[in-house]
């Protein structure tokens, strides 16, 4: 579950709350439409920013498409929000002055141009990284990214049981592979800078800040 309880808490009494496990997108977008048509006031809780990597596009064109008025409320995004909770600048003056982002889900087909990924300068943030992290990692070296890069994986961010492990590329998989999803895996420079900052995350440690 990617939205805290408490948030869920916060519902009226009278309030239907609906799971997302369990249902298929293109289900979620039509209960979105059939709520709204129905006249409704519906509320669709999503963790971070529901337009980076969060399907909010869908279902906000799903609505749009039924002629059903509605409002986005932006969240803090996970490219920032996470790797910040364990310590790591996704920039820093001399170090990354840019930021790229891929998804996990890509890593197993051929959407993702590894050989481009592994010349761009600058910050690697992967979300939903983590069952494809040894696919990911390996074909990032293969393509040419030196297999020394400082790399980490931050596992449920934000979260009060948050873990994060830090390495190298070539190794990041083997240390993280007790971590929990959701994941986000950052390679880059930045990740020492992290360490510098919050000392050694190589080890797992448990994280204190929530969203």
């Amino acid at each position: 579950m990617l939205v805290a309880p408490e948030l869920v808490a916060e519902a009226p009494g009278e309030a239907l709350l609906i799971p997302r496990e369990h249902i298929r997108q293109s289900e979620l977008n039509d209960l979105l439409v059939e709520l709204g048509l129905a006249g409704l006031d519906t509320v669709r809780l999503k963790g971070g920013d529901p337009f980076v990597f969060g399907r909010g596009g869908e279902e906000a064109l799903a609505l749009a498409e039924a002629g059903i008025p509605f409002e986005v409320v932006p969240g803090v995004s996970a490219i920032s929000a996470v790797p910040g909770s364990a310590g790591i600048p996704v920039t820093h003056r001399g170090v990354s002055a840019q930021v790229t982002l891929v998804s996990g889900h890509s890593a197993s087909g051929a959407d993702l141009d590894y050989a481009q990924l592994a010349r761009t300068p600058g910050t690697l943030i992967v979300f939903m990284g983590l069952g494809q992290l040894s696919r990911t990692t390996e074909r990032l070296i293969a393509a040419g990214k030196d297999p020394e890069t400082p790399a980490a994986v931050v596992s449920r961010g934000t979260q009060p049981d948050s873990r994060s492990v830090a390495g190298e590329l070539h190794d990041i998989a083997v240390l993280a592979s007790d971590l929990e999803s959701p994941a986000l895996l950052v390679v880059g420079d930045v990740v020492a800078v992290g360490e510098a900052l919050c000392g050694a995350l190589v080890t797992s440690r448990t994280g204190a800040a929530a969203v």
